[in-house]
């Protein structure tokens, strides 16, 4: 009986003691608490994906690895010496270059324009923003299938029907000056609808007696668009630009279906270079220095565009 006693006294001073210690504890300590608790899983895996797989890249970049060797064995900057003093790397750059002008801007440009279309409440408005959308949702590895077949030489639908029209078959992506720009056209006819989105979002939450301001005044669509909607979108075309340079260059699918770098590299990009050296040559260690490169790439356009442009932003 003592010990039962002895038992039920100690539960309930230890019960006491908890309530005074969360007593002590602040409102703002436990909501802290608790927010890192329900982010926990997301950061382990952010940790275990992301940032463990960017230390490891940096760290073999020194390194060389391959199937030749066990283990890595420290080089130094040989692998960047390697990469600068190669012509086919600075091949690989323009292109990657090329293909980043030509899918970024006319991507915004076409997205923007998509979003101030159906940026109404009109009757049927929500088929054409499904249309326009629709692409986004099919997976890279159909999309490029599809454009094949039109692209395909002799066979392909548009060869076929130049064919038809009495012209010369072109075979655009057996051409080094049209297989590239073909590639682009491609990528952009699935970016734009997903960035359409974001700016269709931005145009939504605009304030509306800005525009039944400018309209009394006497001001026309385009003034209108260039003078308030342009800098009022800035917050969001800032964001779409960082995505829509992001996706750019992180795309590689479409390279492996439709050319695999052909013709003689020409569509040959930084990313599908790393898919050639760390899974068709084995070579850990120069494809971790071409993704140390593309890291640093990305990073410095990132911060150029905040520190730079993020300054002439007017936010609300």
């Amino acid at each position: 009986m003592k010990v039962v006693f002895s038992c039920a006294l100690l539960f309930c001073t230890g019960g006491r003691s908890i309530m005074k210690i969360k007593k002590r504890i602040s409102k703002q300590t436990r909501e802290t608490l608790t927010a890192w608790a329900l982010l926990s899983p997301t950061l382990f895996f952010l940790l275990l994906f992301t940032v463990i797989p960017i230390f490891r890249s940096i760290y073999l970049s020194f390194h060389h690895l391959d199937l030749s060797v066990r283990e890595p064995v420290f080089i130094g900057f040989e692998n960047f010496q390697r990469l600068y003093r190669s012509r086919l790397f600075w091949r690989v750059m323009n292109n990657t270059l090329q293909f980043t002008l030509m899918t970024v801007i006319p991507s915004m440009a076409i997205g923007l324009g998509l979003a101030m279309l159906v940026n109404n409440k009109r009757r049927g408005v929500g088929f054409f923003r499904t249309s326009f959308f629709y692409p986004v949702v099919m997976p890279m590895i159909a999309v490029s299938s599809i454009w094949m077949f039109i692209f395909m030489a002799r066979n392909g639908l548009l060869d076929q029907t130049l064919v038809r029209m009495g012209i010369p078959t072109i075979g655009i992506l057996n051409n080094r000056s049209t297989a590239m720009p073909a590639l682009a056209g491609m990528y952009t006819w699935k970016e734009a609808g997903y960035l359409m989105i974001f700016f269709l979002s931005g145009l939504q939450n605009l304030d509306t007696e800005l525009f039944e301001a400018a309209k009394i005044d006497g001001a026309s669509r385009f003034t209108a668009f260039r003078c308030i909607t342009l800098p009022l979108l800035m917050p969001t075309t800032l964001f779409v630009s960082i995505i829509a340079l992001t996706n750019s260059v992180k795309l590689v699918d479409h390279i492996v279906m439709m050319t695999e770098g052909a013709p003689n590299n020409a569509t040959t990009t930084l990313l599908y270079y790393i898919y050639q050296y760390g899974f068709a040559f084995f070579d850990q260690g120069m494809a971790s220095t071409l993704t140390a490169i593309l890291l640093v790439i990305m990073l410095s356009i990132s911060l150029l565009q905040f520190l730079r442009v993020d300054k002439k932003i007017y936010y609300n």
